[in-house]
C-alpha cells in the first residue's frame, strides 16, 4: 500500500476523533474497508447510522484522507495518508501546546512500543521536526510583520 506521505508532510491534517479513530482501522487493514465493514467495526462506538458512516467516509477522500478504490462492483477505502502523518499535528499540539515539552520524550516511548514501526517512528520523528521548524518560521514571520506595522 503506497501512502502519500511527502505530499502530507508539509501540510499536516488536523484530525477530528473521528477521522482518526477511522483511519486506525483503515490502518490496519492492508486490502481497505467497504463502507459496510468499516460501520461494523465501529457501530457500537458511535452508534450512529450506516449512511453516517458513508458521509463521513466520503467527505473524508474529498479531503484526501482517503482515497476510494473500485473493487467488483464494491467501493474499498483505503487510508491516503500515513500513521505517522496522521498523528504528527496531534503529538505536535498536545506536546507542544498543552504540555509545554519537547517531543522528544514522546517519540522514545513510541520507540519502544509496538504502536508504530521502526521506520514509521522515523517518519514521525521526521514529520515532528519539520511541524517543529514550519511553526518557528511562521512565528518568525508573524514578529516581523508585526514590527512593520508598528
Amino acid at each position: 500500500m503506497k501512502l502519500n506521505v511527502a505530499a502530507n508532510q508539509a501540510n499536516l491534517p488536523d484530525l477530528s476523533k473521528t477521522e482518526l479513530q477511522i483511519l486506525n482501522h483503515l490502518w490496519k487493514s492492508k486490502e481497505g474497508l467497504s463502507v459496510r465493514e468499516l460501520h461494523e467495526q465501529i457501530k457500537e462506538t458511535f452508534n450512529w447510522a450506516y449512511s453516517t458512516t458513508k458521509t463521513t467516509m466520503d467527505r473524508m477522500v474529498k479531503k484526501g484522507l482517503l482515497r476510494r478504490e473500485d473493487f467488483h462492483g464494491v467501493f474499498l477505502y483505503k487510508a491516503e495518508i500515513s500513521k505517522p502523518a496522521g498523528l504528527a499535528r496531534l503529538i505536535s499540539f498536545f506536546m507542544n501546546d498543552l504540555l509545554e515539552m519537547d517531543q522528544t520524550a514522546l517519540v522514545s516511548l513510541f520507540g519502544r512500543s509496538n504502536a508504530l514501526s521502526e521506520k514509521e517512528v522515523d517518519e514521525l520523528e521526521a514529520l515532528l521536526e519539520q511541524e517543529a521548524s514550519q511553526t518557528t518560521n511562521d512565528n518568525h514571520q508573524s514578529g516581523a510583520e508585526a514590527i512593520k506595522e508598528s
